[in-house]
């Protein structure tokens, strides 16, 4: 599993991930961006008001929290991002690494957008009920956030690669068969959503890294 990400990082520099890679990294800066804006809107709602140094405090810790939440929540939330790019980023891998397989049917964009969101959503849902843990046992609790993360992560990464070459029912057959092989990928998904800057690369290189799952677990191909 280890290797589907190394690969995918040593792909980064292909002329065919070009487009990707930048759109992906604008569109990660933004969501990364919205999710900040976002807490530190939260801040100023729980700020008293009153200008003291109650008020100081509150927005010196909001602030830093607000930070530590958008970065714990990046992760589910780069999954729209990724729906949108993976395409062409699994295009390029397969015209890289697999060029023996027939071409795949992808969805129409607007359906890739809406699985996008759709599993981003049920993510972040579940990376917002480990996170109460991260924020009152931060050595405990950051080892649960990251096996659920790991594991909601590598399951839409999973699943939205396989549905280009398959149906709904056979990728999540597919998952549950390869479901520990398949989780041990997304370890390294959810780390790298914890690193500043890295992160805006999770995207692509998830998107990347989980074909290579997907071939090497999946479907079996080898070489001609």
């Amino acid at each position: 599993m280890i290797g589907a990400w190394l690969r995918a990082l040593g792909q980064l520099g292909d002329p065919r991930l070009r487009r990707p890679v930048l759109l992906g990294l604008l569109a990660a800066a933004v969501v990364f961006a919205l999710l900040v804006g976002f807490g530190v809107w939260l801040v100023g709602l729980a700020a008293t008001g009153g200008g003291g140094w109650l008020d100081r405090l509150v927005s010196a810790l909001g602030g830093v929290a607000a930070v530590i939440v958008a970065v714990l929540l990046f992760g589910p939330a780069s999954l729209a991002v990724a729906g949108v790019l993976l395409d062409d980023v699994a295009a390029a891998v397969e015209a890289r690494h697999y060029p023996f397989l027939a071409p795949a049917t992808p969805a129409p964009v607007w359906s890739q957008l809406l699985a996008g969101l759709r599993v981003a959503l049920r993510v972040l849902v579940i990376s917002a009920v480990a996170l109460p843990l991260v924020l009152l046992l931060p050595g405990v609790g950051s080892l649960v956030w990251l096996a659920v993360s790991a594991y909601a992560l590598s399951r839409e990464y999973f699943e939205l690669a396989a549905l280009r070459r398959m149906d709904a029912a056979s990728a999540r057959a597919l998952r549950r068969r390869h479901r520990f092989r398949v989780w041990l990928a997304g370890v390294p998904a959810a780390a790298l959503m914890l690193v500043p800057v890295a992160n805006l690369f999770a995207p692509v290189l998830g998107a990347a890294a989980f074909t290579h799952v997907l071939h090497g677990v999946g479907l079996g191909a080898r070489r001609a």
